[in-house]
């Protein structure tokens, strides 16, 4: 599956459209148009007939069946989290060919293919003559030019999103991240999104000797690697109570397995801090019932795992309304986030708790976790780090398919052909400000026979 197994994705996996793909189809149309004249000069037995720099053979070079040496490479600054390198391969494996009439002929057998591992982070200073390449390619250009498109577009959805998912995690110490993207793209990318996402904490995990989970809300986000999905309440299911905050929360636990973590939604009323304290002493006198009762089984459904403010960036929670800088304190923010931790810790000392049962409720609460959402993005939850802001866990969304924030050439990846093959050896030809480039991660995928 990736770097952190040493085994690749299977080509089945990613349902290539095997018919189309070797007809360009999914391509950008130069690319069909070189294909094309390059086969027609094949079949008419074309030799090169231009100007020639003067350290190359002067051997015969038949340019429709002209071998290259194509370099794939990402540009985004600091360093990339590699991932769609399995699909890449899984493209070339399919697609690569030449078609005889309407009979496609495979050639994947021909090429020489070296790529590196789903995973790895590979640095870039912004030196285009210093890149570290992820997928390396050997052989007749014609039979993969058209691939060019959907491999780079392979490459570049799923490394994004990979390395905006790290760019979280390392702003947030290595701190939980649920991943909340799927309502902000087409709902056929959310395999590859979880599969970025997977891709990234256990980067992090490796990188950092970090324990962070992998929190996923739709099942097919996990499709390629058997996750299923968890999840909390939406603001639906509070409307479908009348807005009652803490009924949702109790037919919620009745209702659904132990196992699903019952984490609150608490901003319905702009009232963050007394909804939480409402919803806790409910589950807690439920809680207490059922142990009283001596059915620890059914004491577990009204285990609290967390509560989550999602206050809009235009409000402010009634709980910090009458104090300091109305911009600064809409939304979900620091102070809105230490009143909450507050009132939660406290919160048994106003319950009518038998003394036997004073530590077990105190515990209770103290377990109880933040979990933020709305408008988080590695700056602010940067900022929420620094400010030792009590979040236990983040929820982001939108930001993890954004752009990378850098100045100049972001997350997208190219190709360049940097050498051709020319009376057996092979030349070093590449546009000016590009060279072929080395890197030690590359590791042989094909090899065909006699390059």
């Amino acid at each position: 599956m990736s770097v952190f197994d040493g085994h690749r994705l299977p080509v089945d996996l990613f349902r290539l459209d095997s018919e189309r793909l070797p007809r360009g189809w999914y391509s950008d149309a130069y690319f069909r148009n070189i294909a094309h004249m390059l086969e027609g000069l094949a079949k008419q037995g074309y030799r090169f007939n231009g100007a020639r720099p003067k350290d190359i053979s002067q051997a015969e070079i038949e340019t429709g069946d002209i071998e290259v040496e194509m370099q794939f490479f990402t540009r985004r600054q600091p360093h990339s989290l590699i991932g769609g390198v399995d699909e890449a391969l899984a493209i070339l494996q399919v697609a690569t060919g030449v078609y005889e009439g309407e009979r496609f002929l495979p050639t994947y057998d021909k090429l020489d293919v070296e790529a590196v591992q789903d995973g790895v982070i590979l640095p870039y200073s912004g030196n285009p003559m210093a890149i570290l390449p992820v997928l390396r390619v050997r052989g007749r250009y014609r039979d993969f030019a058209m691939l060019e498109t959907p491999i780079l577009g392979a490459l570049a959805e799923t490394t994004r999103v990979a390395t905006n998912v790290y760019e979280v995690l390392t702003a947030a110490h290595g701190k939980d991240v649920l991943f909340f993207p799927a309502r902000f793209a087409h709902y056929k990318m959310q395999a590859l999104h979880g599969y970025a996402y997977r891709l990234a904490v256990q980067a992090y995990r490796k990188q950092n000797g970090a324990s962070s989970g992998v929190f996923i809300s739709t099942d097919e986000q996990g499709a390629w690697w058997g996750g299923s999905a968890g999840g909390t309440l939406a603001h639906a299911a509070i409307a479908c109570f009348l807005g009652d905050t803490v009924e949702t929360m109790v037919q919620f636990c009745q209702q659904r397995p132990a196992e699903t973590p019952r984490i609150a939604l608490i901003d319905f009323h702009n009232d963050c801090v007394g909804d939480t304290l409402r919803v806790m002493e409910r589950l807690w006198n439920l809680y207490l019932a059922e142990i009283r009762a001596e059915r620890p089984g059914e004491a577990a459904r009204y285990k609290l795992f967390g509560v989550r403010p999602d206050t809009g960036g235009t409000m402010r929670d009634v709980s910090v309304a009458p104090l300091g800088d109305k911009k600064l304190d809409c939304g979900v923010n620091p102070r809105l986030v230490y009143a909450l931790r507050a009132a939660i810790d406290r919160a048994w000392q106003d319950w009518p708790v038998p003394f036997e049962y004073l530590d077990e409720a105190k515990r209770w609460c103290h377990e109880v976790k933040i979990v933020v959402t709305g408008g988080f993005a590695p700056e602010k939850i940067r900022r929420f780090e620094e400010q030792r802001v009590p979040v236990d866990i983040y929820g982001v969304g939108a930001w993890l398919l954004s752009n990378s924030s850098v100045e100049g050439t972001n997350n997208d990846f190219t190709a360049d052909i940097v050498r051709v093959r020319i009376d057996g050896a092979w030349v070093d030809m590449a546009k000016v400000g590009r060279r072929a480039c080395e890197n030690p991660l590359l590791e042989r995928v094909s090899a065909s026979q006699g390059t």
